[in-house]
């Protein structure tokens, strides 16, 4: 049978074909690794499998892939720039030691260390010292519309290092008093009869006057044993009645103290209980007795005033006069009690009423319960039961006082509690 011509050529083209020799081989290009892939991450994201067919196995399965998907990229670490340290010029043994003032032996000193045990300043400081000294009383000169305030703050810092004022004032009224301060410069021979305020020699000496000692002994009883050695400094404080001795001299030299605090020396000017005699020169600074006793009143009038409001807020007193609040505030005390305190039992009289400025109070009641246990037996209990609490700008113990009646409940402090409030005996 004969072929047809299709096949024929097909079949002479595949025998052409098989002896023409196959292309030469080429090999395949290298991949390169991305610097931004961890390929161990994708290795391990890839072998994931997911074979359950459950929705709740396939939700689990998607996040956790998609937890482990962002671990695939690496994060570039962010690189902080150097720090560059400056050379220290280093200063030659010699320039610093010739430089340096040579300071006295002090070990054979006694003054040196009984100024050190006393807390004060030692005899040779450092120049920063005596700079600061010098401005200070440059400042001083000025009238205190003029000074600016940071010349104000100056003064107020160097006040803060005396003793004899930090231990009767406290920080913010010695802060306002520095803003009035001013200097006198004694001449020579000058009494300075310290009445009318308070004073700190700056500069210079000055000697108390004989009867100062005289007054003093007589005051405390003990003339025949007493024996003045060294005077630093006497302050008298409406704080302090008696006289407060921190040594005695005969001589009140740089920050010797001398002179009171209370309006009431004026009516004695003629005693010279405070006076000195300067016996050269003298800067003197004064603290007005006037401007102590104004910042005293303005204080007062402050928290009366803010008695009154608490007063005022509290739901029993909302329809008061306020003539008859500021009767109450008279008697008003500040105090404070630590979270957890016990102001008053049940079944106890309280001895004060009491105003919540600030922090609140757990109310609880003392219930007597019964317990059937196992062997059968009734038994009786007490159990603390909580009620409520008491916030701020709320009252408690006024029918306590007034009718003497035993409180029903139990008054626990909750936090830092902060309490105006009015003694029973202030009350009857």
């Amino acid at each position: 049978m004969p072929m047809s011509s299709l096949p024929a050529a097909i079949l002479s083209h595949m025998i052409a074909v098989s002896n023409v020799p196959p292309p030469p081989l080429r090999s395949i290009p290298n991949l390169q690794k991305s610097r931004n892939i961890d390929y161990g991450q994708l290795n391990a994201l890839c072998r994931m499998r997911g074979k359950q067919h459950s929705r709740t196995n396939i939700l689990s399965a998607h996040n956790v892939f998609m937890k482990q998907y962002p671990k695939i990229f690496l994060q570039k670490k962010v690189r902080l720039p150097k720090l560059f340290k400056e050379e220290e010029k280093r200063i030659p043994a010699e320039d610093t030691a010739e430089n340096k003032p040579a300071q006295p032996d002090d070990a054979h000193n006694i003054a040196v260390h009984v100024k050190k045990a006393r807390g004060g300043r030692t005899l040779y400081g450092p120049k920063q010292y005596e700079e600061k000294v010098v401005q200070f009383m440059a400042i001083l000169k000025k009238l205190p519309i003029h000074r600016t305030p940071s010349e104000h703050n100056i003064v107020w810092k160097m006040l803060k290092t005396i003793p004899d004022l930090t231990s009767q004032l406290l920080d913010e009224h010695l802060k306002i008093l520095s803003k009035n301060v001013i200097s006198e410069t004694w001449i020579k021979g000058s009494t300075v009869i310290g009445n009318d305020g308070f004073y700190i020699i700056l500069k210079g000496l000055a000697r108390p006057r004989t009867q100062i000692y005289k007054n003093l002994v007589e005051e405390r009883d003990f003339a025949t044993s007493f024996t003045p050695q060294s005077f630093h400094s006497f302050v008298f404080s409406e704080d302090f009645r008696s006289p407060l001795l921190t040594g005695v001299g005969h001589t009140l030299g740089q920050w010797s103290t001398f002179g009171t605090l209370e309006v009431a020396a004026h009516i004695e000017s003629e005693t010279k209980e405070y006076s000195v005699v300067t016996e050269e020169d003298c800067e003197i600074l004064k603290i007005p007795a006037n401007n102590y006793a104004k910042l005293k009143t303005e204080k007062t009038k402050l928290e009366n005033q803010h008695k009154v409001k608490l007063i005022h807020k509290c739901p029993y007193y909302v329809e008061w006069p306020t003539l008859s609040i500021y009767e109450l505030v008279t008697f008003t005390k500040w105090k404070k009690f630590p979270p957890g305190h016990v102001i008053v039992e049940s079944g106890n009289i309280i001895s004060f009423v009491a105003y919540i400025n600030s922090g609140y109070c757990k109310i609880y009641r003392n219930i007597i319960g019964l317990s059937k246990p196992q062997s059968g037996k009734v038994k009786k209990f007490q159990k603390l039961v909580y009620m409520g609490r008491l916030n701020e700008k709320e009252s408690f113990g006024e029918i306590s006082v007034l009718l003497q009646v035993p409180f029903t409940c139990t008054i626990v402090t909750g936090k830092d509690v902060e309490l105006a409030i009015i003694e029973d005996k202030d009350l009857h």
